[in-house]
């Protein structure tokens, strides 16, 4: 009876490490394209990408304001000895005048709050605003409950035609990291 549970046990740990290592590796690629992403120098606040990484498959989603950038981070991607393949899934922003105003106001606004000054020193500030035909998208990462709330408070302020909060806290995201 002892060796049929140490064999289940031998089983079971033999079938999951493979799945803990796919997930550490997705992981470490994942920083990886972070790194590239963060590290182009034309990454703005009003950009945002995301990625989906599957055993060196890396789909690449989010808006950005220019063609080139969409262009840019994805052959900067590629370029990673870690990564086998790119899905380029990125849009980009229409082009509008009312949009680029109001991309600048609602920033300017969030980050001249006293609660968001440290966020504005930061390389990369946390706090992306996304206008896309003066619908307003938060995206990133804040301290608390409070800071998500706040900024976006701060951004209904201005005449978006709708504001969507899509902010994480940091204790969110450390629960989703610890999930893999």
């Amino acid at each position: 009876m002892l060796a049929r549970i140490l064999t289940v046990a031998t089983v079971l740990l033999i079938a999951v490490t493979p799945a803990r290592a796919a997930d550490k590796e997705n992981v470490r690629v994942f920083r990886d394209v972070q790194r590239q992403v963060l590290q182009y120098p034309h990454f703005t606040i009003f950009d945002s990408v995301d990625a989906k990484i599957d055993h060196g498959i890396v789909t690449l989603t989010g808006k950005v304001t220019m063609p080139y950038k969409k262009d840019d981070i994805g052959r900067r991607v590629s370029k990673l000895p870690s990564v086998k393949e790119v899905h380029n899934r990125i849009t980009v922003l229409p082009v509008s005048q009312f949009d680029d105003d109001l991309r600048f106001r609602i920033a300017r606004a969030i980050y001249s709050n006293g609660n968001f000054q440290p966020y504005a020193f930061m390389a990369n500030p946390p706090i992306h605003v996304i206008v896309e035909h003066g619908r307003v998208t938060l995206v990133g990462v804040v301290n608390s409950e409070v800071d998500r709330a706040l900024a976006r408070s701060i951004a209904t302020n201005f005449l978006a035609f709708d504001v969507k909060n899509n902010l994480k806290t940091e204790a969110e995201v450390q629960r989703e990291l610890e999930k893999l």
